[in-house]
C-alpha cells in the first residue's frame, strides 16, 4: 500500500507540472527553384518566388472519393494555413490559374511501443525533472499503458503549374502515443514548412509544443 501511494503521489506531482506536450518531427526539406532537379544545375531566375503567391491543390486519385476524400479536405486545409503564414495563398477557385500546384499527403502507421516490455508494461529508469528538482524512479517500477504507438508523415510536394516540375519538396515525421487530433497535424505541418520556401538540406528536428 505504501509503495502504491508513492506511486499515485509521484504520478500526480507529474501531471500537475506538465501542461503541453511535445510535437518533436524529423523533417527534411528540398528546394529546387529555377534549377535543374536532377542535376543540380544553378537556377536561371530568382532562388525563390516572392510571396504573395497562388496555387491550386492536386490529388491522386485516391485521395478524391469517399473516406479519403474527406480526410483530404481536412489535410489541405491544415495545409493551407501553413502555407497562408508564408504568404502562399489558395487560388480563390479550382478552375483558377495559378503558376503553382500543390500536393499534399498524411500517413499513420500503427507500430509496437518502443519503451513497453514484451508483457505490455512501460518500464521508467532512471529519473524525471519536474520544476521542483529530481524525482527518481526504482529502474523496476512498472505500470500497464495503452500500447499506442503511431508512425506518422506528411509530405508536401510544390509543382511549377506550366513544366510539373517538382521545385519544393519537406516531409515532417513524428512516431508517438498521441492521439490523432487536427492540432498535432497542423504541428507537422508547420514543420515541414519550417523556413520555407529556403530551407536547410538535410535532417533536422524540429520541435513543437502543444498543450494538453
Amino acid at each position: 500500500m505504501k509503495r502504491t501511494a508513492l506511486v499515485l503521489s509521484l504520478l500526480l506531482m507529474l501531471a500537475g507540472c506538465a501542461g503541453t506536450y511535445r510535437v518533436d518531427s524529423a523533417v527534411q526539406s528540398y528546394a529546387r527553384w529555377g534549377g535543374d532537379i536532377a542535376t543540380g544545375l544553378p537556377a536561371t531566375r530568382p532562388a525563390a518566388p516572392a510571396a504573395p503567391q497562388t496555387y491550386r491543390f492536386e490529388r491522386l486519385p485516391s485521395q478524391a472519393r469517399g473516406q479519403p476524400g474527406e480526410s483530404q479536405d481536412r489535410l489541405e486545409a491544415w495545409a493551407r494555413d501553413a502555407l497562408q503564414a508564408h504568404g502562399w495563398t489558395l487560388a480563390p477557385t479550382s478552375g483558377a490559374t495559378a503558376p503553382w500546384r500543390v500536393e499534399v499527403a498524411g500517413i499513420a502507421l500503427r507500430a509496437e511501443d518502443p519503451w513497453a516490455d514484451a508483457d505490455g508494461r512501460w518500464r521508467f529508469h532512471g529519473h524525471f525533472v519536474t520544476g521542483n528538482g529530481h524525482v527518481f524512479l526504482s529502474p523496476m517500477f512498472a505500470m500497464p499503458l495503452d500500447r499506442r504507438w503511431v508512425q506518422r508523415q506528411v509530405v508536401l510536394v510544390i509543382r511549377d503549374a506550366a513544366t510539373g516540375e517538382v521545385v519544393y519538396e519537406t516531409r515532417a515525421t513524428h512516431e508517438g502515443r498521441w492521439n490523432s487530433t487536427p492540432a498535432l497535424w497542423q504541428a507537422m505541418l508547420q514543420a515541414a514548412l519550417r523556413d520555407f520556401p529556403m530551407p536547410p538540406e538535410g535532417t533536422r528536428q524540429i520541435d513543437i509544443d502543444l498543450p494538453y
